[in-house]
């Protein structure tokens, strides 16, 4: 195959990973809490034709000697960005908002045994299947949200208000007046948040660190009662849906350009082959 075909081609597959992201940032540009991700390109592979031997007629030659014949362009990295989304009030007594980038709640672990976290501070009552007089405190999936003492945080299922202050603690109010001391939120500081991996529904686990030989003290760092909590606020994504449209037209015309590029070098190889 001829080699402006190769790049065009190989060109062509890593733009659609491009337009993929790109779709998929404002796909959820109003998804609470959800943090948007940006790719990156590098050159492939490339070959330095030296065509011209006689240096006599390189006098003058402005340009680098040579031809470089490359194999086209790679996404080199696709890395998620959080910088922290605008505060949004909702008004619903469940809705938590963390005003400081870096934070993040803490979820169940997965089924695998991996911690999880994340920015969606949308929770939810489920009931206690074991105890009718009380509630879990989960997320949207139903993962349990944690305690500073890393156990769900359960709720009484009969109560006449429930506060959370700006340092994460629970306070309810029973129907008889009685406070009641629910717990505290886990929260927890990510230093090296480019190491998340997303698991989806805007859920993060940490990657082995062992193999990263890295130690989860230079990762994590326990930050509970930290004061970046607000109730009945959200915080919305970060996905910016002007950037977000000039970099998907960008990468539709980059993509044009390569195929007009295979159909230019078909035409060309056409004429060649139809010489008599």
């Amino acid at each position: 195959m001829n080699q402006s075909m190769i790049n065009s081609a190989v060109t062509m597959g890593q733009l659609q990973l491009k337009l993929d992201t790109t779709g998929n940032n404002l796909a959820n540009v109003n998804t609470t809490g959800f943090k948007r991700s940006d790719t990156s390109f590098a050159d492939l592979l490339f070959q330095q034709v030296n065509n011209q031997s006689a240096a006599n007629q390189e006098v003058g030659r402005l340009t680098p000697n040579g031809i470089r014949v490359g194999s086209g362009a790679a996404v080199a990295q696709t890395a998620v960005r959080f910088e922290q989304g605008s505060i949004s009030q909702s008004g619903r007594e469940f809705d938590v908002a963390l005003t400081e980038p870096g934070y993040f709640f803490e979820l169940a672990e997965t089924p695998g045994g991996d911690r999880q976290f994340t920015r969606d501070g949308a929770f939810y009552l489920s009931p206690n299947p074991n105890n009718n007089t009380q509630n879990f405190l989960v997320n949207s999936q139903g993962d349990y949200v944690l305690s500073a003492a890393g156990e769900p945080i359960e709720l009484p299922s009969s109560y006449d208000d429930f506060q959370i202050n700006e340092e994460g603690a629970i306070t309810v109010t029973l129907n008889d007046g009685t406070l009641v001391d629910a717990g505290q939120l886990q929260l927890v500081n990510i230093t090296k948040p480019q190491l998340l991996a997303s698991i989806g529904e805007n859920n993060y686990v940490l990657p082995d660190l062992d193999a990263l030989d890295t130690d989860l003290a230079d990762v994590l760092e326990e930050a509970a009662g930290a004061q970046v909590f607000m109730q009945s606020a959200l915080e919305t994504s970060n996905v910016d849906s002007a950037k977000e449209m000039t970099d998907m037209m960008e990468a539709q015309r980059s993509y044009q350009f390569n195929s007009k590029a295979i159909s230019i070098t078909d035409q060309m190889m056409g004429l060649v082959t139809n010489l008599r």
